[in-house]
């Protein structure tokens, strides 16, 4: 079934970015630092200025390093604390152990820090070993949102796990982004993907430009019409 209205997350990575999402209507930012690495924790002082810039929700990255390994865990833990007291209120994290399995105490270790706030475990999972089985692990480390392509190379390569993961009827929202196309949201949508992830879709200058208000309001209709 075709969910009746949708969710459109966008990347931010300055207050600017933020402000423009905000205006081209998106509903949430993944608030994050150095796309050149594929997303990491913003500053403490990025965090605030976002936080002031919108009263959209945001969700911050807690990333340490390119890979999807858990890194300086206790450097992690010791980021977590400082971006709650700076503000910040819901997260994106997500890691995976030597054999690809979901990192299951790593995770818990930062939902400890945590304390109940809503999190997204983020595309580790299109490189998990069995992503249809790790969604299902998820469910259990109580986040709330999986954010998936169904593939490391990308959605226009992971749209029969994507459907699959959609048809669950139990467990976190399904979040899809990575290399999405606007062409691929009405397949997805009727399978019953109803959240939508984009970054680079809406930064027609590249990650060195700001977000294009213009651009974040075509996948806003795109997504919710």
């Amino acid at each position: 079934m075709t969910p009746k209205t949708g969710l459109l997350e966008v990347i931010a990575l300055t207050a600017v970015d933020a402000e423009r999402a905000q205006e081209g209507g998106a509903d949430r930012l993944e608030l994050v630092s150095d796309m050149a690495s594929d997303g990491l924790t913003p500053s403490v002082e990025t965090v605030r200025d976002v936080l002031g810039a919108t009263d959209l929700p945001v969700r911050v990255m807690l990333r340490d390093n390119m890979s999807f390994a858990a890194g300086d865990l206790d450097g992690l833990r010791a980021d977590a604390v400082r971006l709650i007291d700076a503000g910040a209120r819901e997260f994106v994290f997500g890691f995976l152990d030597l054999e690809s399995e979901i990192d299951v105490e790593a995770c818990e270790t930062l939902v400890k820090e945590l304390d109940g706030l809503p999190w997204t475990f983020h595309r580790a999972i299109d490189r998990a070993r069995d992503p249809l089985r790790a969604y299902d692990q998820l469910t259990g480390l109580g986040c709330d949102t999986v954010l998936a392509a169904g593939h490391p190379h990308g959605v226009a390569h992971g749209l029969s796990v994507l459907q699959r993961l959609a048809r669950r009827e139990d467990g976190p929202r399904l979040l899809v982004g990575g290399g999405l196309r606007a062409q691929q949201v009405h397949l997805l949508r009727a399978g019953g993907v109803g959240a939508f992830h984009v970054g680079g879709a809406v930064r027609p200058g590249g990650w060195e430009s700001d977000v294009d208000v213009a651009a974040v309001r075509e996948w806003a209709a795109l997504v919710k019409e």
